[in-house]
C-alpha cells in the first residue's frame, strides 16, 4: 500500500505545481516607480521588450550574488533582452551607491511602498527576495523564480523570454 501511496502523491503533487498559472505581467507595466535620481519612470516603457524582472534589495545576500550574472546576460543577449532591477528600498540614495557599488548596468528602479504588492501581483505571495519574473515580447510571464538565479537559470530564462515570436 505504502509503494502506490508515494508515487500516487508525488503525481498529484507534481501535476498541480505543473499546472500553476502564471501571472498578468499587467501590474507591472502599470506601475510607475523611481530611478536611481529618484524621478518616475513609467514601466509601460517596456512594454513589447522581452524582460528579465528581478526583485532584489541591499541586504538580501542570494540578490548580491546574482547581480554578476544579471549583468552577463544582459550584455551577452545586448538588444535584444533587457534586464529590469526593482530594489525593495524606500529611498533612491542607497540604492544609487549600492547599484553603482555592484556596476549594475541595466535599468534600476526603487519599488518605495509598492515593492511588495507589486511583487505579490506577480506571482510571489510569500513576498521572499530575490524574486525574478521572465517577460517575453508579448507581455506574457512565462516564468517565475523565488530564490537565487544561477547562469544556467538566467541562460534558460532568456531564452524562453526570446523564443515567443
Amino acid at each position: 500500500m505504502r509503494r502506490i501511496i508515494a508515487p500516487v502523491l508525488f503525481a498529484l503533487f507534481s501535476a498541480s505545481t505543473a499546472a500553476e498559472e502564471m501571472p498578468s505581467s499587467a501590474p507591472l507595466f502599470a506601475a510607475t516607480l523611481h530611478d536611481l535620481d529618484d524621478k518616475p519612470v513609467a514601466l509601460e516603457r517596456f512594454k513589447g521588450k522581452p524582460l528579465i524582472v528581478n526583485f532584489w534589495a541591499r541586504w538580501c545576500g542570494p540578490c548580491r550574488a546574482e547581480i554578476p550574472e544579471l549583468i552577463r546576460v544582459r550584455n551577452a543577449n545586448k538588444g535584444k533582452l533587457e534586464v529590469l532591477g526593482i530594489g525593495i528600498e524606500d529611498k533612491a540614495e542607497p540604492a544609487k551607491e549600492f547599484a553603482k557599488a555592484y556596476e549594475m548596468d541595466y535599468p534600476v528602479f526603487v519599488a518605495k511602498a509598492q515593492g511588495i504588492p507589486l511583487m505579490q501581483s506577480l506571482g510571489n505571495t510569500r513576498g521572499g527576495l530575490p524574486y525574478t519574473v521572465v517577460i517575453d515580447r508579448n507581455g506574457k510571464v512565462v516564468q517565475k523564480k523565488m530564490g537565487l538565479m544561477k547562469k544556467a537559470d538566467l541562460d534558460a530564462a532568456a531564452e524562453l523570454a526570446l523564443s515567443s515570436r
